[in-house]
């Protein structure tokens, strides 16, 4: 998914899938891998308020409206482009903005400081500030809530060939794995006063972690 920091990662973004966005999920369904396990880990109450930082084409926020029937959906991405797949994909079934993954004002977006469910979907590769996005994202999880990433892997017992190979297809679109997530999710957990799980995918290809808040 998509997300970045300033305009002129926006225009960036928006220059990238102006034209890909149209076969974005027919592609990318077979490198992005690990979605559909975190989408299935929300274990979301029927009442949940829901957001996606860096939302891209909505595909996320569809199935987890699926599985999760019920729940308040929302979606933030800093490219226009994908928006308009987005609110195609998702219709009236999901509140959509356009906004920086870093800095976007919650309240005055969506009318909420706060959600039971937050997720970053294969977005932390593609926003220069990183970290700052994921320390936003862990402020906005609500008592009871968590936040839910799941993004590139170190690769580090992946096939030397394969990685380097993997690593030139990612940087013709702006994608670099954040080998430090792991570190930088404890960090995030340590400020806000969350619990961290995080488990590995097969050739360390994927991370993915769930930052929990405790209700009291």
């Amino acid at each position: 998914m998509t997300g970045a920091t300033g305009g002129g990662q926006a225009a960036l973004m928006d220059g990238i899938y102006r034209s890909q966005r149209h076969i974005y999920d027919l592609t990318r369904k077979y490198y992005l891998f690990g979605r559909d396990g975190m989408i299935e880990q929300l274990d979301a109450p029927a009442d949940a308020t829901v957001i996606e930082i860096a939302c891209g084409t909505g595909r996320n926020l569809a199935a987890i409206a699926r599985r999760w029937q019920g729940s308040a959906i929302h979606g933030l991405d800093i490219s226009a482009e994908m928006l308009k797949s987005a609110r195609i994909t998702l219709g009236t079934g999901a509140r959509l903005a356009l906004g920086d993954a870093c800095t976007f004002d919650s309240a005055a977006t969506f009318g909420r400081d706060t959600y039971d469910r937050v997720v970053l979907s294969y977005a932390l590769s593609m926003i220069p500030d990183w970290e700052a996005a994921l320390h936003y994202a862990a402020r906005l999880v609500a008592p009871g809530g968590s936040l839910h990433v799941v993004d590139f892997g170190t690769l580090a017992r992946m096939p030397a060939p394969l990685a380097r190979g993997l690593r030139g297809w990612l940087a013709r679109f702006h994608v670099t794995p954040r080998e430090d997530l792991h570190e930088a999710l404890l960090r995030a957990c340590a400020i806000n006063a969350l619990d961290c799980e995080y488990e590995t995918g097969p050739w360390d290809y994927f991370q993915r972690a769930t930052l929990r808040r405790p209700r009291g």
